[in-house]
């Protein structure tokens, strides 16, 4: 199954790219390389999921912020190559969990975003990848992840 076959059997919609909150844009094209600017866990209604990683919020609950995170991550990516068939492997993701010092599940958290990437593109979806907290992150999300693509 490819990727865009794998999105339409799972019902999943990537049709809103989150607009920047700075100077700067979503998904950057450099030679056969797209680099997605940090995404945040966007909810159905639009608004963010906001929060400290294991004080407001549990490992299971961020999981979920960090798969968000994922589809905003592919969302971002589709709206400038126009299809995750192009993806030619997921190459890294930068996680940053925001939570307090005593938690150190931060690769449990990432690992929302790590195992979406794997279900859409398979052996294309593995990818190295940073997992770190944060004191905080902008508009007091829970979870923002960057990515790296080879593109074909």
């Amino acid at each position: 199954m490819t990727p865009e076959e794998k999105i339409k059997s799972l019902n999943i919609n990537l049709d809103s790219v989150t607009k920047p909150i700075g100077s700067y844009i979503p998904c950057l094209i450099v030679d056969n390389f797209a680099y997605i600017s940090g995404q945040g866990p966007k909810m159905e209604d639009g608004s963010f999921a906001t929060g400290v990683v294991g004080k407001d919020i549990d490992v299971n609950t961020a999981q979920d912020h960090a798969k968000r995170c994922g589809l905003a991550i592919l969302s971002a990516l589709r709206s400038e190559i126009g299809s995750l068939d192009k993806v030619e492997q997921v190459v890294k993701l930068n996680g940053f969990v925001c939570c307090h010092s005593e938690f150190y599940d931060q690769p449990k958290v990432i690992n929302g975003c790590s195992d979406l990437m794997l279900e859409i593109f398979g052996s294309k979806g593995v990818h190295a990848r940073a997992a770190v907290g944060v004191i905080s992150l902008p508009a007091n999300i829970s979870v923002e992840i960057e990515a790296i693509f080879k593109i074909k």
